[in-house]
């Protein structure tokens, strides 16, 4: 088995989704984990805050430098994630594929190293 992270990425500055289709995301959701759980494949997984709730610490001439953040140009921010247990990318894509559609958010598959592959 190999673990795979499923990264969900969040568009920013959009407003949040509409309760009632959050609601339905939240229970899509609910149902991947528990069949995930059944097949033994659950390792973890949890949304985050919004990236202004983050702090960067950067190593810088023997000291570490803290910054809130993250402060980059970009679309999307990582939203939440994901940790499984699969036999292998095939597997694992096929999860990606159930959390893209009950989300409709890009999800980025990428596996851990140190597993099998490597």
């Amino acid at each position: 088995m190999t673990l795979y992270l499923l990264s969900l990425h969040q568009p920013q500055g959009e407003l949040p989704p509409d309760p009632e289709f959050l609601a339905g995301v939240m229970r899509q959701l609910g149902e991947l984990r528990a069949e995930l759980a059944s097949t033994g494949s659950w390792v973890f997984g949890q949304g985050l805050h919004g990236p202004e709730t983050a702090t960067v610490l950067r190593a810088r001439d023997g000291d570490v430098l803290v910054t809130d953040g993250p402060f980059v140009e970009g679309k999307e921010f990582l939203g939440g994630i994901t940790i499984i247990d699969v036999p292998d990318l095939d597997a694992a894509l096929h999860w990606g594929r159930r959390y893209a559609l009950a989300t409709t958010l890009p999800i980025e598959v990428r596996p851990f190293q140190g597993g099998a592959g490597d």
